[in-house]
Formats: C-alpha cells, structure tokens, sequence
C-alpha cells in the first residue's frame, strides 16, 4: 500500500535549520528527504524501546527461574579434559 505525501509546516530554530541543511548537503539529500529519514529513524527507535520495556515488564512479573536457563549454560560450558 502506497501512503499518501502530505506537506506540514516544521518550526526549527535557525542553528538547527542550519545543521539540517549542512547534513542534508553532506547526505546528498534534500531537507525534506533528511528529516523523513531521521523521524523513520526516531519512530523506529521509540518503537523498540517500547518492545524492550514490554518485555522487562513481563521478565519483572515472571522472573526466569534458575532451572530453566541451566541447560543452556551446561551447554556452553568448556569441556572437562
């Protein structure tokens, strides 16, 4: 499914207007292109910490008990000579 493009108005302050423009020169994209790919980045990054924090908040009400990782560091344990 293809998204539809929508233009918003951004307010930057103009140090951060030019540090955008300076890495979107450097990058060989434009404004837009740079800031699209930075929010992707941002939403991407949000997202996995919010699986992370899922997933400590289940490890936290469900604690691992020691019998079922033992298995798997047997396994990994050096060989006895």
């Amino acid at each position: 499914m293809r998204s539809t493009i929508k233009t918003i108005q951004v307010v930057l302050d103009s140090e951060l207007l030019k540090a955008a423009d300076l890495a979107a020169k450097r990058q060989k994209v434009n404004r837009s292109a740079l800031i699209r790919q930075a929010l992707q980045r941002h939403l991407k990054r949000l997202h996995e910490l919010e699986l992370e924090e899922r997933d400590r908040r289940g490890y936290l009400a469900r604690p691992q008990r020691a019998e079922e990782f033992r298995i798997w560091e047997d396994a990994a344990a050096w060989p006895e000579r």
